[in-house]
């Protein structure tokens, strides 16, 4: 059996672009979660079940803080364009900059206005992706 290293990446230093602009400042959590499930067919006999795999759907979640005040802030433009479809980049630069870039289509939701008192007002959003992320290494 082989061993396998590990190069694990680390969330201090990625690039997050949505349509043209960049909100690495903005956002403290990116993860694309597939979601799939199992379709099943029984028939009369003992020994009469069937299960076929679905494709994954897939969504991105982002937690990030609000910023009201800042034009073109990430707040502001999930506010501004719902509904619409845009491009999403992500690319976690460590350890090596040389690991993958995830391309995908996103659907924008707005996030959460307002907070509890004495903090900074964070949001969590959940976009849909039209098909899955696509990797390319660059």
């Amino acid at each position: 059996m082989a061993v396998i290293a590990v190069v694990p990446i680390i969330m201090n230093d990625v690039v997050l672009t949505i349509g043209a602009d960049n909100y690495e400042a903005h956002v403290s959590k990116v993860t694309f979660t597939p979601s799939a499930s199992i379709v099943k067919w029984k028939n009369l006999t003992p020994t009469g079940t069937y299960n076929f795999p679905t494709t994954a759907d897939w969504v991105v979640d982002l937690d990030y803080a609000q910023d009201w005040a800042t034009t073109n802030s990430l707040s502001q433009y999930l506010f501004d364009n719902e509904g619409l479809s845009k491009v999403m980049v992500f690319k976690p630069k460590k350890p090596v900059s040389t690991g993958p870039t995830w391309t995908a289509t996103v659907y924008i939701t707005p996030g959460a206005i307002g907070g509890e008192v004495d903090t900074v007002a964070v949001a969590s959003v959940q976009l849909g992706v039209s098909g899955k992320p696509v990797k390319s290494t660059s």
